[in-house]
């Protein structure tokens, strides 16, 4: 009876195996799917590293939108909430104000804008989307700077409106609002942030 049991046990789990790895396989970003063929083998030979681990990579991206306006008007918080989320595919969090700063008539802890991190597959789905798609709408594009990196690796671009996102209906739109994107990698040093992101598709201005 009891080598029965096994056997009914086991069997399920056998049968599961294959259907969760054709499901993730499914589901694996293209992008993600290109830096571990290709991108990491030449950034390991490029930057001269001794170990594939060492070789830089996306840690996380933050999408932040500043609304001033939520100072007087806690209302016009939700338009712009709402597009962050069509915007990245993942619900926001209202950011706070840290201190208060009588000049702008901000008190601490008063709501004043909204921001979404993305980590693993949603964030490489989001900066292919970021390069391939969204950056080149940018009336007269003609690539980002190369000095927005923060000396530790990381890269911050600003975008001034929302509009340049198809998930965004103009007709929709209240009101034009702008975002920084902050990509941050695992990256010793900015050159080796910058080889990262020009692989993986960063229209870098000439």
């Amino acid at each position: 009876m009891a080598k029965e049991k096994k056997g009914q046990k086991e069997a399920p789990q056998e049968a599961k195996a294959p259907e969760q790895a054709r499901h993730s396989a499914k589901e694996r970003p293209r992008l993600r799917a290109r830096f571990e063929k290709e991108i990491a083998p030449a950034l390991l030979k490029e930057l001269e590293l001794q170990n594939v681990m060492a070789v830089p990579r996306l840690h996380k991206i933050v999408v932040n939108m500043g609304v001033g306006e939520a100072t007087q008007n806690a209302k016009v918080l939700d338009p712009a909430v709402n597009e962050l989320g069509l915007i990245t595919g993942q619900k926001p969090v209202v950011t706070k104000a840290k201190k208060s700063i009588a000049a702008f008539k901000v008190r601490a802890g008063q709501s004043i804008g909204a921001m979404v991190t993305l980590r693993g597959d949603r964030m490489y789905e989001f900066f292919d989307r970021l390069v391939n798609i969204v950056l080149p709408r940018v009336r007269d594009f003609r690539g980002v700077s190369t000095k927005s990196f923060d000396g530790r690796g990381n890269y911050t671009l600003g975008l001034h409106d929302q509009l340049i996102f198809p998930e965004i209906d103009y007709a929709k739109v209240d009101k034009l609002k702008g975002m920084n994107v902050t990509i941050v990698t695992t990256a010793a040093s900015d050159n080796q942030a910058r080889s990262l992101l020009k692989h993986l598709g960063m229209p870098f201005r000439a």
